[in-house]
């Protein structure tokens, strides 16, 4: 009786160290250790105790309890395996969010240069508009006119309007053809409100 009892407290034990969540890796591993110890004193005294069983229910009982020992063993090394895996899987996520992280710095340095290269292009552009502004405002109001009357770019003709005082600009202006004229200002009126 005393060797069933054993045996029952034994699988009370792996069904309670089963279900209930060590606190920690390590503290399973002393619990694995140690049941490794029991269970192979428990298999000497099964052993023994096999020999005399009492009656045919203390045989299946053991039977019965050895069957769910075994199955739980297998559950924790799936367990293990499982955790090992994870832990695999936890560490590749790990590398991988770090080369993302690592790739977004870069994009963001790339950003940032293209950025500023895109500001040295406007200001050159606006110095080169300026530029040609000066340009125009100082040559003859009608020759100006007709120089911006045979600009294919309309947009260009604005601008270069644009940076000219309002004098210089206005002579111009009376210089043009009434359409080139009404088309600048549209054009004109669009930049101011951009």
């Amino acid at each position: 009786m005393k060797k069933i009892f054993f045996v029952l407290a034994l699988c009370c034990f792996s069904l309670i160290t089963f279900y209930c969540p060590a606190a920690s890796w390590a503290e399973e591993k002393k619990d694995e250790a140690a049941t490794a110890e029991m269970t192979a004193s428990s298999e000497k005294a099964a052993l023994t105790a096999e020999k005399s069983f009492s009656s045919v229910e203390e045989r299946r009982l053991h039977d019965t309890l050895e069957q769910e020992r075994a199955g739980l063993q297998e559950k924790i090394k799936v367990l293990a395996d499982r955790e090992k895996e994870l832990k695999t899987l936890e560490q590749e996520v790990d590398k991988k969010f770090e080369q993302m992280e690592k790739k977004i710095q870069e994009l963001k340095k790339v950003q940032q240069q293209t950025e500023e290269l895109l500001a040295q292009k406007d200001q050159a552009e606006l110095k080169k508009i300026k530029d040609l502004s000066n340009i125009y405002a100082k040559m003859a109001p009608l020759k100006a006119a007709i120089a911006l009357s045979v600009l294919d770019d309309q947009q260009l003709a604005a601008d270069l309007l644009a940076n000219m005082k309002t004098k210089s600009a206005a002579k111009i202006m009376e210089q043009l053809d009434k359409l080139k004229a009404s088309s600048l200002t549209t054009t004109l009126s669009t930049l101011s409100t951009e």
